[in-house]
C-alpha cells in the first residue's frame, strides 16, 4: 500500500467544500426541471403507494414488489420520503438527486485521498467523475434515483471496506501449507461494509460486481498482492475467501434479477446481436467517455452491427488490455481502472436488457465510469509531473478539462427541462429514433398540442410500424382528431403487439366504451388488469362499463377497488358516490361524496350529488349549502339551478326559490318544470299574476300538464280576474 501523506484539515475542507459547492451549483438548475414521460410515471407520479407518502402498508409494499426486473425497496423507500417532504414538486424530487450526487463525489474524494494520498489527483478525479455529462441522465432524470442511491452505498461500502483493510484487527492466520485451515480477524468496519453493500443491492442490483472492485482495491492501492515473484496464488486465495459473504450476496442479488426479468430476458434481440453488441458498446462507452457529445435519453436500435467494426471494437479492447496488463508491476492502477470499467459495466452491457431500452444508456456510466476517471488521472500525473513545467501544464489540463466538462453538463442539464426538450434534442443527435418520436408525441399530447402530437407519431410509426408505442400514439392522436375508425386500427394493432401491456388494454378499452362498445371494452380492462391488479383507472372505468351493461353489483365492486387503491381521488369518490345514489344507499352515498368534496370543494359535480343526496334523507338545510356551492361553481348548469330552487322551494324560502329558477329561464327558456315551479315560488309570494304567467308557460310547453291546470283554476277561483 502506497504511504498516505499527512494533508492538513483546513486544506482538506476546502477541497470538500469547493467540490461540493460546484457539483450542488452545477446541478441547481435542474429542480426547475419537471418530470419526464419516460418512467417518473410509474416510479412517482401514477403510483399510488409511492406518491402517498411513508406508510406502513407502503413500506411492506416496497419490499413485496419489484419494478422492471429490479427489487429495489430502498429507491422506492427514497422516493416516498420525497414525496412526503415535497409532494409531486418535481423540484424537490431533483434537489435530493443533486445531494446524493454531490454526497457521492465527496465520498469518492475522500475514499481516494485516504488510500493513495494524492490529494489533488483525488480531488480532480472527483470532479471530472461529477461533472462529466455522461452523469447528466443520472442525476437529471427523477426515475434514475436508483443510480446516484446505489452509488451512495457502493461508496460506502469502499469507504468502509478500505476502513476495516487498514485497521489494526485485520488479519490472516493460516497454517503452513495451502490446504490448511485459515482464520479471519475482523473488525466492525467489515460488518458495516456488508451492510452498506446490501443497501447498495437493494437501491439497483447492477452493483453485484462490488465484490471483484473490493479484490481490485487489493491489487491497486492497497498493494494486498502483487504480481511477478512476490505474487502468491495462496495469498489471492484468501483474500477471495475474505470476501465470500460479498460474493454469496452478489450471487442471491444477480439470481433474484434473473428470476425477475424472466419474461423478458432473451426476448427482444438475438443472442447473435448481443454477443455482437458487447465489444461495440464497450467502445462507444469509452467513446463518450472522451468526446461527450450528441448524448440522447435514448439510442435507436442499430439494424446489425457491421462485422469490421465488431471486429475493430473487439481488437481495441483485447489491445488495450494486453497493454495495460503489460503495465501492470509499473502502473498497476492502468489495470485496475480498466478491470473497474470493464467489470462493473458487464451487468448491463446488452446480454440481459430486456423490453424497449436500447442496448446503451448513459446512465450505465455512472460507477463504471470512476474506473476510467482513475485510468486516466493517474496516467496524466505520473505522465507529466515528473518536471515543474510538467506540473503547471498537467494543472492547466486538468482545470481545462473540467471546466469543459462542467460547461458541457451545465447545457446538457438544459434538454431536461421537459420531456419536449428532451426528446427534440435526441431526435436532433440520432437518427431514425422511432422511440424519441413516439416519447414526443406522448409529451405533445400530454401538452395539448394534438396537431404536433399527430405528426410525430406518424413519424414513429413510419420509422418502425413494429414499435407498439408508436402504433399505441398514432392511435390516440387519431382518436382526438376524430378519426374513430383508424383509430382503433392503430391501437388494436398496439395491443396485439404488446397484449400484456395493461396501458394499451386500457386504452382501447376506454375507445370501445366511449363509441357504444361496453361488452367489448370490459375484456379490454380484464386484460388490462390481469397484467396489473393495481390499475386504479381500470378498476374505475371497468364499473363504469359494468354500470352500462346493468350490472349493477359488478360496477359497485370495481368503483370500491378503485377507491381502495386511490382513495385521495376525488373522481373515484364521486363515481361511486353516483351509482350508490342512484340505488338508494343514501348512507354510503353520502359518506363517499362527502369524502370527494373535501378532497376537491372546487370540483362541482360532487358537490350537487351531496346535496341531492342529502335532499332525499329530508335534510335540506345540508342540501341547500351545497347546492349553493355547486351553483357558484357551475353558474351555467341549469339541473344545478333547478335542484337548488326546489330545495330552497322545499324549505319554505320562496323568494330565494324564485330567484335560482329564473336564473335557470333566463339559460334556457322553455325549461316546463322550472316555469311550474317558479309559478309555485311566485304563488306563495302571492304574486299571482306572475305565476298565472308561468302556469301558463309551462302548459304551452306541455298542454297535458294536470298539475299546473290544477294550480290555475284554484288561483282564478279565487281570483277570477285574473282569468
Amino acid at each position: 500500500m502506497h504511504a498516505v501523506k499527512f494533508i492538513p484539515i483546513r486544506r482538506l475542507a476546502a477541497i470538500c467544500l469547493a467540490l461540493a459547492l460546484a457539483t450542488f451549483v452545477l446541478y441547481w438548475p435542474s429542480t426547475h426541471n419537471g418530470f419526464t414521460n419516460i418512467d417518473d410515471g410509474g416510479y412517482i407520479l401514477e403510483n399510488s403507494h409511492v406518491n402517498s407518502g411513508l406508510s406502513a402498508a407502503n413500506l411492506s409494499w416496497a419490499f413485496g414488489h419489484p419494478c422492471a426486473g429490479y427489487w429495489i425497496p430502498l429507491t422506492w423507500i427514497s422516493h416516498m420520503i420525497d414525496c412526503q417532504l415535497f409532494g409531486l414538486n418535481p423540484g424537490g424530487h431533483h434537489l435530493m438527486n443533486a445531494l446524493y450526487h454531490t454526497a457521492n463525489a465527496l465520498l469518492l474524494f475522500l475514499f481516494l485521498n485516504n488510500l493513495t494520498g494524492a490529494t489533488w489527483r483525488s480531488a480532480f478525479a472527483a470532479a471530472l467523475f461529477a461533472w462529466h455529462p455522461l452523469r447528466v441522465e443520472s442525476v437529471a432524470w427523477a426515475a434514475e434515483r436508483k443510480d446516484v442511491l446505489s452509488g451512495l452505498f457502493f461508496m460506502l461500502t469502499l469507504l468502509t471496506w478500505t476502513k476495516h483493510v487498514t485497521s489494526d484487527k485485520c488479519r490472516v492466520t493460516r497454517g503452513d501449507d495451502f490446504l490448511s485451515g485459515v482464520t479471519f480477524h475482523l473488525s466492525p468496519f467489515y460488518f458495516l461494509a456488508f451492510f452498506f453493500f446490501a443497501c447498495g443491492l437493494m437501491s439497483k442490483p447492477m452493483i453485484v460486481t462490488l465484490p471483484c472492485v473490493l479484490l481490485l482495491l487489493d491489487f491497486w492501492p492497497l498493494g494486498r498482492f502483487k504480481l511477478g515473484t512476490e505474487f502468491s496464488v495462496r495469498d489471492l486465495w484468501n483474500l477471495i475467501l475474505e470476501k465470500i459473504p460479498f460474493f454469496a450476496l452478489s450471487v442471491a442479488a444477480g439470481v433474484t434479477t434473473l428470476a425477475l426479468e424472466r419474461n423478458q430476458v432473451w426476448a427482444s434481440l438475438p443472442l447473435s446481436f448481443r454477443i455482437e453488441n458487447v465489444p461495440v458498446s464497450y467502445v462507444s462507452y469509452i467513446s463518450k467517455t472522451f468526446w461527450p457529445t450528441d448524448l440522447a435519453i435514448i439510442y435507436p436500435f442499430p439494424d446489425h452491427w457491421p462485422l469490421s467494426f465488431v471486429i475493430f471494437s473487439a481488437s481495441l479492447l483485447a489491445g488495450w488490455t494486453v497493454l495495460f496488463a503489460f503495465r501492470a508491476k509499473q502502473n498497476p492502477y492502468l489495470l485496475m481502472g480498466w478491470l473497474w470499467f470493464l467489470g462493473t459495466l458487464a451487468p448491463v452491457i446488452g446480454q440481459l436488457q430486456g423490453g424497449i431500452h436500447s442496448v446503451i444508456a448513459d446512465y450505465f456510466t455512472y460507477i463504471p465510469g470512476i474506473g476510467l476517471v482513475i485510468l486516466v488521472v493517474w496516467s496524466i500525473g505520473d505522465f507529466l509531473t515528473s518536471t515543474r513545467r510538467k506540473q503547471i501544464f498537467a494543472a492547466l489540463l486538468g482545470i481545462s478539462t473540467a471546466a469543459g466538462c462542467f460547461a458541457m453538463t451545465s447545457n446538457e442539464i438544459k434538454y431536461w427541462r421537459n420531456s419536449i426538450t428532451l426528446f427534440s434534442h435526441a431526435l436532433d443527435v440520432t437518427t431514425g429514433n422511432y422511440v424519441a418520436c413516439a416519447g414526443l408525441a406522448q409529451a405533445f399530447d400530454d401538452t395539448g398540442d394534438e396537431e404536433r402530437a399527430l405528426v410525430s407519431s406518424r413519424e414513429a410509426v413510419r420509422l418502425n410500424a413494429g414499435f407498439p408505442p408508436g402504433q399505441f400514439y398514432l392511435g390516440m392522436a387519431l382518436w382526438k382528431s376524430g378519426d374513430a375508425s383508424n383509430a382503433l386500427v392503430h391501437l388494436q394493432a398496439a395491443v396485439q403487439m404488446a397484449p400484456s401491456n395493461s396501458v394499451y388494454q386500457y386504452n382501447l378499452g376506454k375507445f370501445l366504451l366511449e363509441h357504444g362498445k361496453p361488452d367489448e371494452s370490459v375484456a379490454c380492462f380484464n386484460a388490462a388488469l390481469a397484467d396489473n391488479p393495481d390499475f386504479a383507472e381500470a378498476h374505475n372505468v371497468l364499473g363504469k362499463a359494468f354500470l352500462k351493461l346493468g350490472k349493477t353489483k359488478e360496477a359497485v365492486d370495481h368503483l370500491s377497488q378503485a377507491v381502495a387503491l386511490k382513495p385521495a381521488d376525488p373522481h373515484f369518490r364521486h363515481d361511486l358516490g353516483t351509482i350508490l345514489l342512484d340505488n338508494g344507499n343514501l348512507d354510503e352515498a353520502v359518506a363517499q361524496l362527502s369524502i370527494a368534496v373535501e378532497l376537491k370543494p372546487d370540483f362541482a359535480p360532487p358537490q350537487q350529488n351531496l346535496a341531492i343526496a342529502f335532499a332525499q334523507k329530508g335534510n335540506l338545510s345540508e342540501a341547500i349549502v351545497h347546492f349553493a356551492k355547486a351553483a357558484e361553481l357551475q353558474p351555467d348548469d341549469v339541473s344545478i339551478r333547478f335542484n337548488f330552487g326546489l330545495a330552497l322551494l322545499n324549505n319554505h324560502q320562496p323568494a330565494a326559490a324564485a330567484t335560482q329558477f329564473l336564473a335557470e329561464l333566463r339559460l334556457a327558456p322553455d325549461q316546463t318544470a322550472a316555469h311550474f315551479r317558479l309559478a309555485q315560488a311566485l304563488q306563495q309570494q302571492n304574486q299571482l299574476a306572475d305565476a298565472v304567467s308561468h302556469y301558463r308557460q309551462a302548459l304551452r310547453l306541455t298542454p297535458n300538464f294536470p298539475e299546473a291546470e290544477k294550480a290555475l283554476d284554484e288561483i282564478f277561483v279565487a281570483h277570477p280576474e285574473l282569468r
